[in-house]
């Protein structure tokens, strides 16, 4: 993984107020310019980015491996990205193995 840079950034909020869960929960989903409601925003938005919102268990350790891996990053983009490349590896892997027999057939 590429280490990420920290960049001094002025603070240029001081004027901005603070955001509350209020503001939060009054908050205007909009879906190509039009009001939605949550649920077909968040449809709308896995749609566009691909990704599904699940609930999975893991062991302490797994996740604490990945935190402390991430620092500043998302922990569960570390993971996702694993599990990415230990995917693509297995399919790797297959094409290989399926290459070398095919070899060895026709050499044999």
């Amino acid at each position: 993984m590429k280490p990420t840079s920290i960049t001094e950034t002025p603070d240029i909020s001081d004027d901005a107020p603070r955001l509350t869960q209020a503001d939060f929960d009054q908050a205007k989903f909009k879906v190509a310019g039009k009001e939605t409601g949550k649920p077909e925003w968040q449809t709308a938005v896995r749609a566009k980015t691909g990704k599904l919102r699940i609930n999975i268990m893991l062991d302490a350790p797994i996740v604490e491996h990945f935190k402390a891996l991430a620092g500043e990053r998302g922990y569960q983009t570390l993971i996702n990205d694993t599990l990415r490349r230990a995917v693509a590896g297995e399919s790797l892997e297959a094409n290989l193995r399926a290459i070398i027999r095919e070899e060895l057939h026709a050499a044999g």
